[in-house]
């Protein structure tokens, strides 16, 4: 989320700033300067690499949660721990228990 938050954060900055840049009463160096942090500030969405605020960022997000999905498998415990003897010890206890009620 904090990702996403930064980039909606500089998205408001560029509105922001286009708006300054389009005021007719702003002053030609406001205007300047406007314009030099909109493009830093577009710099820096494209460096992030998140899509331009369309509908592709649906798909933008989509596509980051599915990759997230594919690698985020829950990790297998050590080899050698308790857990996997009193698993193998139930298991034998079942089928001895089967056997024995059948």
């Amino acid at each position: 989320m904090d990702f996403r938050n930064s980039i909606d954060s500089v998205r408001r900055k560029l509105r922001a700033l286009s708006a300054v840049a389009q005021d007719s009463g702003a002053t030609e160096h406001e205007r300047a300067n406007a314009a030099a942090l909109r493009a830093r500030l577009k710099q820096r969405l494209k460096d992030a690499g998140a899509p331009a605020g369309d509908w592709s960022d649906h798909a933008f997000r989509l596509g980051r949660w599915a990759k997230t999905l594919r690698s985020s498998a829950s990790a297998e415990g050590p080899k050698g721990d308790w857990t996997n003897e009193a698993f193998r010890l139930g298991r034998a206890l079942r089928r001895g228990y089967k056997k024995w009620s059948s």
